[in-house]
């Protein structure tokens, strides 16, 4: 066994839920499906980081990816000021 001093060991995942805690939200009780299946996807309503990654994902694949007017106005304000700093002439066009 290889030891290596400069490395970090990486934390287990621990996600521990009695088995009759009522967190997760009911399905329907007649329909028939693997209980594994049913509790794959769906986070505890107190694990907190699958919640957080399930945010993280949704804002990253956000549906507005157009550049927005006031972001353009910013950047015109902020190019004008930059060429009036350095004294730029706009007579040699």
């Amino acid at each position: 066994m290889r030891l290596s001093f400069n490395k970090q060991r990486n934390n287990r995942r621990f996600n521990y839920t009695p088995r009759y805690y009522k967190g997760k939200e009911e399905t329907n009780p007649y329909a028939f499906e693997n209980t594994f299946e049913r509790y794959r996807d769906m986070p505890n309503k107190n694990d907190f980081g699958a919640h957080w990654r399930e945010a993280r994902n949704m804002s990253r694949n956000r549906g507005n990816k157009g550049l927005s007017p006031l972001l353009l106005m910013i950047i015109g304000l902020l190019v004008l000021a930059a060429l009036y700093v350095l004294d730029f002439d706009l007579s040699i066009f």
